[in-house]
């Protein structure tokens, strides 16, 4: 039989090599950690950017487009201009929403601020947050206990309607006859606690303010009002406690959300492992605990094998093919 060519000699002798170059590298690819930016803000726990960082019950609710930071839940996209980690609080705006200088029912419809059912239970309108709800009608569930003499609508945070009238808005004469007559006032101010979403829809208002006060500064009128939507967040105190020892370690708090197991989560839809991502770079590797855990997530020792069953093979298929030359 003639002597290989040099091609053919040099290909198996890469081949019996490969593998145990392969086994002397870890096989998982360079893994950013979990803490990122979007434009001037920062991106941590509980909210993340990426898959399988964060809090489960976050997932798939933050998206950077173009440095802008984008919090999507049913009723629309809204722009977040800040995250307050310290007490739990992001702070919204809608571009659809009426201002001090702008009332919505001349421009396109508003969004209002409505989450899902599971979202709802860390998602929320800040207790500090007013809502001022807009044109709405006689039959809104919002006058249903018996108005005009149950008195829904007030003062929230030393912001009411009757400030929020001095705006520059209504001065096109949009504003009715004042409350207490046969008809609903224009304006309704109410605090977050009373309407936990605004749904435009179900409470039959044509539009909607939002502004919130910051302790103990207080604007001296509307027109030095903070327009926007303050949202307050919270995490299950179990989960929060086994972050903040996982972040203790120096690791990053995620999840592992390609295996569900059994039913749904009363909490997040899915059951979800937790993990604790320790590491960077080649050397990244998940635990179910801590980074001084020797407990390894079982999802990433299936993701190993799965890995090296791959490149096995392939270096199989590529062996016999040249032996059969």
């Amino acid at each position: 039989m003639a002597p290989p060519s040099p091609p053919t000699t040099l290909l198996l002798l890469l081949l019996l090599l490969l593998p145990p170059l392969l086994f002397s590298f870890p096989l998982i690819p360079s893994s950013p950690t979990c803490r990122s930016y979007c434009g001037n803000i920062t991106i941590d726990y509980p909210f993340s950017l990426q898959s399988g960082c964060g809090h489960p019950a976050f997932r798939q609710l933050l998206f950077c487009i173009n440095t802008l930071l984008l919090l999507h839940i049913p009723s629309g996209s809204y722009r977040v201009l800040s995250i307050d980690y310290a007490f739990h609080r992001l702070t919204l705006n809608d571009p659809t929403m009426s201002d001090c200088y702008s009332l919505a029912p001349n421009t396109s419809p508003a969004h209002g601020f409505i989450t899902n059912p599971s979202l709802s239970k860390f998602l929320q309108p800040a207790p500090d947050n007013v809502f001022f709800l807009l044109r709405c009608r006689r039959d809104s569930p919002l006058f249903q206990l018996g108005f005009p003499d149950t008195r829904v609508c007030g003062n929230v945070s030393g912001m009411g309607c009757e400030d929020y009238y001095r705006c520059p808005a209504w001065e096109a004469g949009w504003r009715s006859p004042a409350y207490g007559t046969s008809n609903p006032p224009e304006c309704c101010s109410v605090a977050a606690g009373i309407v936990r979403e605004v749904n435009l829809t179900r409470l039959r208002c044509a539009a909607y303010s939002s502004a919130y006060s910051i302790a103990p500064v207080r604007a001296r009128g509307p027109g030095e009002w903070d327009y926007g939507i303050r949202v307050a967040y919270s995490v299950p105190g179990d989960d929060e406690t086994g972050c903040r020892a996982c972040r203790v370690s120096g690791g990053s708090c995620g999840y592992d959300d390609t295996k569900v197991r059994g039913e749904e989560d009363v909490d997040y839809g899915v059951v979800i492992q937790r993990l604790c991502i320790c590491g960077g770079g080649m050397d990244a590797w998940n635990s179910t605990t801590t980074c001084e855990s020797t407990e390894i997530s079982e999802g990433f020792v299936v993701k190993q094998a799965s890995m090296l069953n791959a490149v096995l093979g392939g270096w199989l298929v590529c062996a016999t093919g040249l032996l059969a030359i």
